[in-house]
């Protein structure tokens, strides 16, 4: 059954129409280019992302003025009207704060009410997002797109196509996206809302932005490129980077959709209270660190058995310090690195961060690497596969690299780290590839 639609006033006076379906913490989502509520609902593929996002959080939608199910003869929008449609929505809600969610033109909207809002806003979550509009394309290419929709809206562009889902495999794909043109707003209107987002700058404001953000961006994005994505997540204080393969902004696929809301409705859903039997088996849940020494031998065989053993012990320095700073515990010494063993992922995380700041410029680099499981305990020490794929992970890091399991980064959502996909890898001894995940290191 579609969600009731309702209609709240802006302080510019025209009437904005909302939808809201789910429960858990308040979502609200600036719409992206155009929309309309009930064609979307009507689509299985975008229904089936509000029903992703809206299963552990109140989803709230709207169609922005000129658009949709909202009024459509209203002046010629701004960004301050849009930031008053946000306004006018959330006071509908009677919500003190909310969680916002941008995509597309909705990045820039949330990005400065997050900004001018800070007391309204709890979480902030960023897909395909960018700060400059000026920055998606040259001029000449902003003034063909805008040509385009004015002369070919509604029809099935597939240059316009090509930019929003490049690999969609048949006629379909492209044919939902003609039907949410044509319903959703006139040529005009569309290219107005076009020349607003190419004209739209908010960098100045990201500064200020100081609730724990979320940016999700895939690498081959063609409308909006991953170097924007990054770029956004560099400018907001401590934001977290999560970068997907592929190169369709809208999704084409079950998969490509769960790729996408999975980690943003985790995320803003917030942390999940833990239950009396996920308490009592905490203590058997461990963050295990592994680091390792570059080259040592060869380390050795240049500077001498004395000398080198002064590299390690000013590594096994660093490596302590850190995890006795972060309250992890030193399990043993390997050799050429130390494990470790944490009661929390993020942690874990930061600890391997402050070894590979305090390490910058050292003699050797470090390659450190990190998992989360239920080993086996045993002496004092840890076994098992949750050790063993540790060490693997720590194998397969670059020199000065921080590498995590999956795992691992699904449980530092939320934390303000930043994680880049690192890619699936084949690891020995585990039957299925391995999606790893790279951290940033902040300065």
């Amino acid at each position: 059954m579609p969600p009731e639609i309702r209609f709240c006033r802006t302080t510019d006076g025209y009437n904005v129409a909302y939808s809201v379906m789910g429960s858990g913490p308040i979502v609200v989502a600036p719409p992206g280019w155009v929309s309309n509520l009930e064609q979307l609902w009507d689509e299985p593929l975008t229904r089936a992302g509000f029903e992703a996002l809206s299963a552990r959080n109140t989803y709230v939608r709207y169609d922005k003025g000129g658009t949709g199910l909202s009024d459509r003869d209203i002046p010629r929008p701004t960004l301050d009207t849009l930031l008053h449609e946000v306004e006018a929505v959330i006071r509908a809600l009677d919500a003190p704060r909310v969680n916002l969610l941008g995509s597309s033109q909705g990045a820039p909207t949330a990005l400065a009410f997050a900004a001018r809002h800070p007391a309204a806003v709890e979480r902030l979550a960023i897909y395909a997002g960018f700060a400059n509009g000026r920055q998606l394309a040259s001029k000449s290419v902003q003034q063909s797109m805008i040509s385009t929709v004015r002369a070919h809206w509604g029809m099935g562009s597939r240059a316009l196509a090509d930019l929003f889902m490049p690999d969609a495999a048949d006629t379909s794909a492209l044919e939902m996206f003609a039907r949410v043109q044509r319903v959703s707003a006139s040529a005009e209107v569309a290219a107005d809302m076009l020349e607003l987002l190419y004209s739209t700058d908010v960098s100045e404001l990201l500064p200020m932005i100081s609730c724990p953000t979320l940016v999700v961006h895939r690498e081959g994005d063609r409308a909006v490129r991953s170097q924007l994505g990054r770029q956004l997540a560099g400018s907001i204080p401590g934001a977290r980077l999560l970068l997907l393969p592929g190169r369709n902004y809208a999704a084409t696929t079950p998969e490509e959709l769960t790729e996408v809301y999975g980690p943003i409705s985790d995320f803003l859903a917030g942390p999940v209270e833990t239950s009396p039997a996920a308490a009592a088996t905490a203590e058997s849940f461990h963050t295990i660190l592994f680091t390792d020494l570059e080259s040592s031998t060869a380390l050795t065989q240049r500077v001498g058995d004395a000398a080198a053993q002064d590299v390690l012990h000013g590594h096994n320095d660093v490596v302590r310090a850190a995890v006795a700073h972060h309250r992890g515990r030193e399990v043993k010494h390997t050799g050429d690195g130390i494990m470790a063993d944490f009661s929390s992922s993020e942690a874990a995380v930061n600890a391997a961060s402050e070894i590979q700041r305090r390490l910058t410029g050292a003699e050797v680099r470090v390659r450190i690497g990190v998992n989360a499981g239920e080993p086996i305990v045993e002496d004092g020490d840890l076994f098992g596969t949750a050790v063993q794929l540790a060490a693997r992970i720590c194998d397969r890091a670059e020199p000065g690299e921080v590498l995590v399991s999956n795992v691992v980064r699904e449980l530092c959502a939320g934390k303000m780290l930043t994680f880049e996909n690192a890619g699936t890898q084949t690891i020995k001894g585990f039957a299925e590839p391995v999606q790893l995940w790279r951290v940033v290191v902040p300065e």
